[in-house]
């Protein structure tokens, strides 16, 4: 479904008319459905009659699984498996992102910010935000937290943006990666780090740990980047509203960033989905064994028997904190928690360095990510 043309922040507006569950035809001739509704939604993602294993499952984009999507998951990509398996690898992962610890990285993710805006002031306006601040912050952060060399940040952005375009096929980017990351694992087996890679060399093989790595770096940094971006030009355009990540307030800033994310709710097409391993009744609609559930988190999010006025952009919403953008229940994102602090203060002292802030470009011009997996803006010119 295409965007309604000028509103680069609103779902299709064909999706707010379909009921929580509807029927979709997908490309490959399945009979599937797509869910729309919010509690619906949790039903699905936490129900274990639902499966997440790929080759249980269908694709409701017209977009080819450089995994292969007929085969199990490989060892390690635990995003793609059912518990006992996935609950082996979380395990192993939770203990890694706790609160606890990403606040301790609170004052390294300060200090890489402020670091990029005394680079974009020294520079000077214009500037695209996305190369200079959005897409660079999360990337150093997850390269330090996982030890991923930064020096090669050029090679993994370049071939994880290929990986999650629409038309692309993704088999040589992933081979690419893995290939990449599975010699920096080796590497670590003989001289380990202080870093999480280093720190999971006791508990997994090789190639159980090349995919782990392969997730968080993808994961770790193509969705915060995608919210910074289209995060600074949702504010841009309400201006009167991102006075909030000016304020004294950390709860108001936390706040504001839930509201961000539901309104927005980046991952836009393609995840996620899962399979019925036996017939589940579903809001009023019996889903048979064996057919895919797509949700669409764009008009999860916006469901107004949850969220009142969903189509507002309101930062002191005291609901957003129940979207479901990063997921519910055991596939629930690992790396939330530091998503949110990258968010916090990426939003926050953006603002608070560049009070004047603004496009360079009229709006209509600034390039955006309708054909790539999770949705953004391309480049965001921005002055001051």
């Amino acid at each position: 479904m295409e965007r309604t043309p000028g509103c680069p922040f609103d779902p299709p507006p064909e999706l707010g008319k379909l009921p929580p569950m509807a029927r979709l035809d997908y490309p490959d001739g399945h009979a599937g459905w797509l869910a729309t509704g919010y509690e619906a939604a949790r039903v699905v993602l936490s129900d274990p009659r639902f499966s997440t294993r790929q080759e249980l499952k269908h694709n409701p984009i017209r977009m080819t699984s450089p995994f292969g999507q007929d085969r199990p998951a490989p060892p390690g990509m635990f995003a793609t498996t059912d518990p006992p398996e996935h609950t082996r690898y979380r395990r192993l992962l939770t203990g890694q992102f706790t609160v606890r610890r990403m606040r301790l990285l609170e004052p390294r993710i300060e200090q890489i910010t402020a670091d990029h805006l005394d680079a974009m002031a020294a520079a000077g306006p214009p500037v695209d935000l996305v190369r200079a601040y959005a897409l660079p912050i999360p990337s150093l952060v997850i390269c330090e937290l996982l030890g991923v060399p930064y020096e090669d940040h050029d090679f993994f952005q370049e071939q994880t943006a290929r990986l999650v375009a629409i038309d692309e096929e993704g088999v040589p980017e992933v081979a690419a990666l893995a290939g990449y990351l599975g010699e920096l694992v080796r590497r670590k087996r003989v001289e380990p780090g202080d870093d999480l890679i280093s720190g999971l060399t006791g508990d997994l093989d090789d190639e159980e740990l090349t995919n782990i790595a392969f997730i968080l770096l993808v994961a770790g940094h193509e969705t915060t980047a995608n919210m910074l971006g289209l995060g600074v030009f949702a504010l841009l355009q309400h201006p009167e509203q991102r006075a909030v990540f000016s304020g004294e307030s950390a709860d108001a800033a936390e706040g504001a960033v839930e509201e961000l994310m539901r309104w927005l709710s980046i991952l836009h097409v393609g995840a996620p989905t899962r399979a019925a391993l036996e017939d589940v009744e579903v809001a009023g609609e019996l889903v048979r064994k064996g057919e895919t559930v797509a949700l669409s988190l764009p008009a999860i999010n916006r469901d107004p028997s949850r969220f009142a006025d969903p189509g507002e952009l309101r930062l002191d919403r005291a609901e957003a904190r129940r979207h479901l953008a990063f997921g519910h229940g055991v596939h629930q994102c690992l790396g939330q928690q530091l998503a949110r602090i990258e968010m916090r203060i990426g939003f926050r002292r953006l603002f608070e360095r560049f009070p004047g802030l603004r496009l360079a470009v009229p709006a209509s011009e600034v390039p955006l990510k309708e054909r790539a997996a999770v949705y953004g803006v391309e480049s965001l010119p921005v002055t001051w």
